[in-house]
Parts: C-alpha cells; structure tokens; sequence
C-alpha cells in the first residue's frame, strides 16, 4: 500500500505550487472534467508545447512538472482521454480539459477488484481530520 494515494492521513502538499514555480515558470494548471459525469478528474498543469500538441493530437497531454517532460494522461496506464473541449478562465492563467474516457478507467490507482477509479476517491471525514476511501 502506497500510504498517499491510499492511506488515510491527510498529508496536503502546500508547497507544490512554489516548487511548480521554481522548476516550471512557464506552466498553468488545467482541471480536466469527464464530459459524460461532470466530475474532476484530476489537476494538472500545461505549457505551450503540451498544449499544442494537445490540440494536434485531440488527446489529454500535459507538461509533468516533476519529470519536465510533455505527459500523456494514461499512456502507461492505459486510462487515455479524447480532448473534447478546451475552456480558458477570464485571466487566461488556467485552462479546463472536457475529456472522454477512452476505456472505463480514469485514475493510475485500482480499487480491491483491480478497477481504475475517479482520482478524487477519498473525502475528508470533518470530524477527525482522516480520509475515507469512497472506492476501495
């Protein structure tokens, strides 16, 4: 068990925008949304050769920020996406993906039947500070 993406403590990076900052200047974030369910799917962020190519290629590709390089949303997972739909905010510093699955799965993480999941998976209980696995 990976204890981030399954534990139940809630250990928030607030620092991540600044090393964003520092590593990658030239990057905004995208919230990518499933066109069909309305729900976010994940953050992540796009500079100009991640976004054209994006575009070119009708599919969800971003700028990894950790490995500097461009990101093609599930291409070692499999859980690949169809750009149906760009939208950019009133400042032009953030950017929405619409996106379609391509399979079922839409997160790198499995549930106990081996089934991708939603990347937002867990809530926080307000009560004791703890994270609820809504698919385990």
């Amino acid at each position: 068990m990976k204890p981030l993406e399954e534990g139940s403590a809630l250990t928030l990076d607030f620092s991540k925008l600044a090393k964003v900052a520092a590593a990658c200047p030239d990057v905004i974030p995208v919230a990518v949304q499933n066109a069909d369910t309305h729900e976010i799917i994940l953050v992540a962020y796009t500079n100009q050769l991640a976004l054209e190519k994006a575009l070119a290629e009708r599919t969800a590709i971003f700028w990894s920020t950790s490995r500097n390089e461009l990101w093609e949303k599930g291409k070692t997972s499999g859980e690949t996406f169809d750009l149906l739909e760009v939208r950019v905010n009133c400042e032009q510093n953030s950017l929405v993906y619409i996106v379609r699955p391509r399979r079922s799965g839409i997160c790198h993480t499995k549930n106990q039947n081996g089934q991708p999941r939603n990347c937002y998976y867990r809530r926080l209980d307000f009560d004791t500070g703890r994270l609820i696995n809504l698919d385990p």
